[in-house]
């Protein structure tokens, strides 16, 4: 799978697709990542990606053109037309089951804007505009590494195990993950579960659905259709 990522940053990225999982994937060819700078894609010799916003307003405002640049520029260089994604606040929330989805693409595109915002014609050069959360971040690099690494785990092969996906948090619908344990068998007098060493994989399994439940009444009651407590 490819994903090309358009940024006035995108050296805040290159560290972050260098290590782990998401590096892992790109020796191993499973997935490409590519990086590309905003300005670019800019007029000719002006490189300018941003104005004062029609209307007046604090800040400013992304133009369009090197957008819509640089979304011709990844088709063309891509020989595909992939699957282009604005990040933004006013998108639909990433949840798991939309990462699976995106990981059945050919390729993604993610846009990411800063300053004030994007220009508003450029959603509508997009397929979607997607958010990580209902709070609002001074970039959308941040947000394009929540996208890349959530997504880069649903292409199979990416994670060596699929087993180690599956039994992640949300994997299958709106769960926790069970608690785990590893060594030592007692820790400042917390010990392991005596279930966890019986060897007996039913038990094992009824336990960690239970206590996966349990941990959703504790942590996010708001799962089970609860009221969320305060935080503290």
């Amino acid at each position: 799978m490819r994903f090309d990522v358009v940024s006035l940053w995108p050296e805040m990225l290159e560290p972050y697709v260098s290590y782990g999982t998401l590096w892992a994937a790109q020796e191993r060819e499973l997935i490409e990542v590519h990086l590309h700078r905003l300005e670019t894609f800019s007029q000719q010799g002006r490189p300018v990606v941003d104005d004062r916003p029609f209307g007046g307003g604090a800040g400013m405002v992304m133009r369009p053109e090197p957008f819509a640049r640089a979304i011709d520029a990844v088709r063309a260089e891509a020989g595909t037309k992939p699957l282009t994604v604005l990040l933004s606040a006013q998108g639909v929330r990433l949840e798991q089951q939309l990462a699976k989805d995106l990981a059945r693409e050919r390729a993604l595109t993610l846009l990411a804007g800063r300053y004030e915002g994007v220009d508003e014609r450029v959603a509508s050069l997009c397929d979607v505009e997607l958010s990580i959360g209902d709070y609002v971040l001074a970039g959308g690099e941040v947000a394009a590494a929540v996208v890349l690494e959530v997504v880069a785990r649903m292409v199979p092969g990416v994670v060596g195990r699929y087993e180690s996906a599956s039994t992640d948090s949300f994997f299958a619908g709106p769960l926790l993950g069970h608690p785990q344990y590893t060594r030592p068998r007692t820790f400042r007098n917390m010990k392991v579960p005596r279930v966890l060493m019986s060897g007996d994989h039913e038990k094992i399994r009824r336990w960690r659905a239970v206590e996966a439940w349990r941990k959703i009444l504790r942590c996010r009651p708001d799962l089970a259709g609860l009221r969320q407590p305060p935080a503290r």
